[in-house]
């Protein structure tokens, strides 16, 4: 294949542009790389798939996306970061506001604003979660629920969310997919159980509870296969969840991180056949950038008709 150079007919349709860049070269052609592997692992039903992400996505406009590829049927588990779940269940009720890598960050602290990256999350917005969290506990213990695994209590709030089409977690409860947070605690929602079991004593996270769904889910598979945005605790539990079966048969990696400082973000497609994460045949993908770039164009080759 030679390089083939975008023209203005590239452009006519977004279809033609994601044809456009198989032949671009670069980061152009591991994207091009990445929607061939993803549809491939989409398309094969003896498949178990999983949908990895960090929380940050979720905070930003690319929420509706993860929403979108697990209702288009990317996804038969959800492994993800805590705090995925704070914004997602706060973004249900209140959206966040648009502001500047630049701003007054002490300003901003003295008007109840926190910002993540060029995005402002309101001291507001955690107190209405706060209401929220104690009102679905509330709820749950009346009914004799005290109990909950990281899945069970994402399905609890879930099932108390009002329709949204960009909501990922009202995405996976229409679509029977379990959402599992492997770093639950480490977010606002783990505050809020710490907070809330003070006074009520009963109430037990068993971080471990939903490993034999898991372990089932993927042993009895025929092929594995992940699409992991960024890194983190999301990225290492899919990694090691597959282990258990000799490794991934499908894997694409969008991400931001080097492999330099020996980080598990960072860690390449390759460095994961050293550990029996990924098959040495796998069929793999890898692309850099920022996910609110990337993980648009990946969806828009994944998604288009």
């Amino acid at each position: 294949m030679e390089i083939r150079d975008v023209s203005k007919n590239d452009f006519t349709s977004v279809p033609r542009l994601i044809k456009s860049l198989e032949a671009t070269g670069f980061q152009a052609t591991e994207l091009s790389r990445a929607i061939e592997v993803a549809r491939e692992m989409r398309k094969d039903k003896e498949c178990f798939k999983i949908l990895a992400f960090t929380s940050n996505l979720v905070a930003a406009g690319t929420r509706g996306i993860v929403a979108e590829l697990i209702r288009q049927g990317y996804a038969d588990l959800v492994i993800t970061a805590g705090g995925a779940i704070d914004h997602d269940v706060i973004k249900c009720f209140s959206p966040y506001g648009l502001g500047s890598f630049r701003e007054d960050d002490e300003a901003l602290r003295g008007k109840g604003i926190n910002r993540l990256g060029n995005i402002l999350v309101r001291d507001s917005h955690y107190a209405l979660f706060e209401k929220f969290v104690k009102k679905v506990l509330d709820s749950e213990g009346k009914k004799g629920r005290n109990h909950f695994s990281p899945a069970t209590l994402t399905a609890a709030l879930s099932s108390a969310l009002p329709p949204d089409r960009n909501s990922f977690l009202v995405a996976a409860r229409e679509r029977g997919v379990s959402v599992y947070s492997p770093a639950i605690i480490d977010s606002s929602l783990g505050l809020q159980l710490y907070f809330y079991k003070q006074d009520h004593p009963h109430l037990v996270l068993d971080q471990t509870g939903d490993f034999n769904s898991l372990a089932t889910s993927i042993l009895s598979a025929k092929r594995t296969g992940a699409l992991v945005v960024g890194g983190g605790s999301s990225k290492h539990f899919t990694l090691g969840l597959n282990l258990l079966r000799g490794g991934l048969d499908y894997g694409v990696y969008l991400t931001t991180a080097s492999e330099y400082d020996g980080s598990l973000s960072g860690a390449l497609p390759k460095e994961a056949k050293s550990w029996g994460k990924i098959k040495g045949k796998a069929k793999t993908a890898l692309v850099y950038g920022d996910a609110t770039l990337t993980l648009p164009l990946l969806a828009a080759g994944l998604l288009e008709k």
